[in-house]
């Protein structure tokens, strides 16, 4: 199979390279057998040039995207994204005080302010999470409350008042390599962004804005189809490992082309990019783990509501048959007093007539 990347990439290596790399490293090697043959084989793929990188590996992403050393990458995407122009001020530490501190299946999460003040919160998601909006909220709230209390501590050393209209908007962004079932439902649709409305016209700015992108999906509605825009570009950028997928897109955006270069720079370190995939495979192995205790959890739940119902159901139907048969029990008992004081009636008639008494 030819290797097509090779010739826009020439710092590629060839396999028997790698393989005489690792085979000179006693820890190197200990490494390389300590992985499945199948993750072997994906390591040296992208490695070698035959596939993509998964641009999505938490250490890629952050080498590649940092906010810190390359800024106008991220600054581009978010941009686009918000359809506005954005600057990065500063990365803030995400660490402490998050309620999302329990161990959740994020995989990269990058807290920025804009120059504006506002908040965003880039998240990747290898696999999609339960409850993803209920999540989301309650990181969304995590970022006003953050912001609450550094705009009110500002002003405090200002000896100035506190104003609300000091708080900014807050954006939590997330990208779903595998989406959530919720997002099944709509096959062509990829980008869902958040849209506060009042029933009544009501204009409110309420702060709080979701952006869900899901590239599993993005992948599907681009079979057979070209890169149209720049934003599809870098969703692209994100999601494909198809060599041919990446010469489109470095020949229509050539920026990408530093990117995928910077890239296989860091798969000429044979020490760094053996660590960096796999830390990839345990943070993975773990999120397998949690997605599926998630997953357990959610069929234990929805079987307990099934259980809990079909209780009710049952105790209705026993209070049900209770009342009826208590109805039923005052019918007869009804009717048998009737039946009595009739009887007694006809013999009393009978009495008055001097004939017998029926038997």
């Amino acid at each position: 199979m030819e290797n097509r990347l090779r010739n826009y990439f020439p710092l590629i290596r060839e396999r028997k390279e790698v393989l005489k790399e690792i085979g000179e490293s006693s820890g190197l090697q200990a490494l390389f057998r300590s992985w499945t043959p199948e993750r072997q084989e994906e390591f040296l793929d992208f490695c070698t040039g035959m596939k993509g990188v998964k641009i999505l590996y938490d250490s890629f992403f952050k080498e590649i995207m940092s906010p810190e050393y390359t800024p106008v990458r991220l600054n581009r995407f978010l941009s686009l994204l918000l359809g506005k122009k954005v600057v990065i001020r500063q990365v803030l530490p995400n660490e402490g005080g998050r309620i999302a501190d329990e161990n959740t299946l994020l995989v990269t999460d990058i807290l920025v302010e804009f120059e504006d003040g506002s908040l965003a919160d880039v998240e990747i998601q290898k696999l999609g999470y339960a409850f993803p909006g209920e999540r989301s909220a309650c990181y969304a709230a995590d970022l006003l409350l953050r912001q609450y209390k550094r705009a009110r501590d500002k002003r405090n050393r200002e000896k100035g008042k506190f104003s609300y209209k000091d708080i900014k908007n807050v954006y939590v962004i997330v990208l779903f390599e595998k989406s959530p079932v919720e997002f099944h439902s709509m096959e062509k649709e990829y980008l869902h962004k958040s849209d506060w409305s009042f029933d009544t016209g009501l204009e409110l700015d309420l702060l709080q804005n979701f952006i869900f992108i899901t590239l599993d999906i993005f992948q599907k509605n681009m079979e057979n189809k070209s890169i149209e825009n720049e934003l599809e570009a870098w969703l692209m950028f994100y999601s494909t490992q198809d060599p041919e997928r990446i010469i489109e897109l470095i020949n229509k955006y050539p920026m990408f082309r530093q990117m995928y270069g910077d890239v296989y720079e860091v798969c000429r370190n044979m020490e760094k990019v053996m660590g960096m995939f796999s830390e990839e495979l345990r943070e993975m192995d773990r999120n397998t783990v949690q997605y599926m205790i998630d997953e357990m959890q959610a069929t234990i739940d929805a079987q307990s509501a099934a259980l809990e119902e079909e209780k009710k159901r049952h105790e209705e139907e026993q209070k049900r048959n209770k009342e009826e048969n208590n109805k039923l029990q005052e019918l007869i008992a009804a009717q048998a007093a009737a039946l009595d004081k009739a009887m007694k009636r006809i013999e009393e008639l009978e009495r008055k007539n001097g004939s017998e008494p029926v038997k």
